[in-house]
């Protein structure tokens, strides 16, 4: 039997109406958009982090520089420079030493030797110099250590130079005195320096043959180099091209960049040998 014609065109009429005519997802479009998009973003910040990662500290100094910097503290009106070879074993230095490379030789030099990523590139500070010594050096207060004491030109007794407490006396006047540290690039600069009042451990050297002066002084009270440093290179000659063998490795008989016996600060470059009057602490 035909199927009517009003069967046939309801189907014709249901076949029409459904031309042109989408299948979604179920809940729409905007679900698989913000997946594809969550991907997206997390695709561009792994090669943003890929591209943007520092790269290893390659600033100088590294383990093959052997350099010299000459230092010194100028406390009050007399230049000081630390007591004791840090190479030698059963010193309270040699530890300390035994980690960096970094130490002096009684000769006013900051010897840098680095035998570890502990003193290189951006590790190579003020700070890793004084660590040896067991000297202690804040934005307000530097402290020696009781084996630095006894050639200390003032505060034999506690080795702290402390602003708002200790004075210096200068031509019979007690003056309060500030830290500040001056650095040259050069030992053959002419001119002031750099003057950094705060943040001293973390001062760069990150050029041979630096020069750097402690100084706690009177407000205004201006501070020029060491009297060794014209003598850096000199100096510095006594141990050129021999680099210290670490002593933590299997070989120690390498010989070290040790300064021979009797050594001194050639003549004419010492401090005055005039003892100042002695500075006071203030009560409190």
């Amino acid at each position: 039997m035909a199927p009517s014609s009003s069967s046939t065109k309801k189907a014709a009429k249901l076949a029409k109406s459904s031309q042109g005519k989408k299948v979604r997802f179920q809940g729409g479009t905007l679900f698989p958009m913000v997946v594809a998009l969550v991907v997206v973003l997390g695709l561009g910040l792994v090669i943003y982090a890929r591209q943007s990662r520092p790269t290893a500290d390659a600033s100088a100094p590294q383990l093959s520089d052997h350099w010299h910097h000459a230092y010194g503290f100028y406390l009050c009106d007399t230049w000081f420079k630390l007591d004791g070879n840090a190479e030698t074993q059963g010193t309270d230095e040699f530890t300390a030493y035994q980690r960096t490379g970094i130490h002096s030789h009684d000769d006013g030099l900051i010897h840098w030797h680095p035998f570890s990523t502990a003193s290189v590139g951006n590790r190579a500070t003020l700070g890793v110099f004084l660590d040896t010594y067991g000297v202690k050096l804040t934005n307000s207060k530097l402290t020696f250590p009781e084996s630095q004491r006894a050639g200390l030109p003032y505060q034999q007794d506690t080795g702290v130079f402390e602003e708002g407490e200790t004075t210096c006396s200068i031509d019979g006047t007690d003056e309060n005195a500030e830290l500040k540290v001056i650095v040259w690039n050069n030992f053959t600069d002419t001119d002031n320096g750099t003057t950094y009042i705060a943040d001293f451990d973390n001062i760069r050297l990150d050029k041979d043959q630096m020069v750097v002066s402690i100084a706690f002084v009177p407000k205004d009270t201006d501070v020029g180099m060491p009297p060794w440093a014209p003598n850096l290179p000199a100096l510095g000659q006594v141990d050129n091209g021999q680099t210290p063998a670490n002593p933590l490795s299997p070989v120690s008989s390498v010989p070290g960049d040790t300064t021979p016996a009797g050594d001194t600060v050639p003549a004419g470059d010492t401090p005055s040998s005039v003892a100042p009057e002695t500075p006071t602490t203030t009560a409190g």
